[in-house]
């Protein structure tokens, strides 16, 4: 799958729309640990990974928070940073090396008010964000370490060869001697 095709799976696009974005669109590459969005930073685009791995994070006094992982096929910004165009309170860094698909702010918004379909690709794809972030809060906020270990195993179990124990053990809020009691549970 790449941008065209996320875009139209959410919202069937003219083809004078789909010619419109085609033209908006861009490739960057990223090395591995490259910073794609530091915190602090406007969050100016909407990227799609077309390969490669990359996280969404953001660090306490004590230790870092990872949010999401999003691999080949998926789309992604930092929401809040993005639609209001502030400051971002999280950091996205590629852990391989990537090449991504970036559409900015402003065209975006342009191609909003000229094509309808591209404006109820990007409602959709605000909504399923928002719906995505609340399950991850829920997520973190009502379940055990051990539900939210095989939860992951069921929603990304490939990820697990592409990712450090770290960073998983990050992601479910657990330390990694926790992480290793659980995956040494049968």
């Amino acid at each position: 799958m790449d941008f065209l095709s996320f875009v139209s799976s959410l919202s069937l696009l003219e083809s004078e729309a789909k010619v419109a974005l085609e033209t908006k669109l861009y490739p960057k590459k990223y090395r591995k640990g490259e910073l794609i969005l530091e915190t602090g930073m406007v969050c100016k685009r909407i990227y799609f990974v077309d390969n490669g791995l990359v996280k969404t994070f953001f660090y306490t006094d004590t230790r870092e928070f990872i949010m999401r992982f999003f691999p080949e096929g998926r789309m992604f910004t930092v929401l809040d940073s993005f639609v209001l165009q502030q400051p971002s309170s999280y950091s996205v860094l590629a852990i391989e090396d990537s090449t991504i698909t970036c559409l900015n702010y402003d065209d975006l918004e342009m191609l909003c008010q000229r094509h309808h379909s591209i404006e109820t690709f990007y409602r959709k794809l605000i909504s399923l964000a928002a719906v995505n972030m609340m399950d991850r809060i829920n997520g973190t906020l009502e379940e055990k370490a051990q539900t939210a270990y095989h939860k992951f195993l069921k929603e990304y179990g490939p990820l697990l060869q592409r990712i450090s124990l770290a960073d998983l053990a990050s992601y479910l809020g657990i330390t990694q001697v926790s992480l290793s009691r659980i995956r040494a549970m049968k």
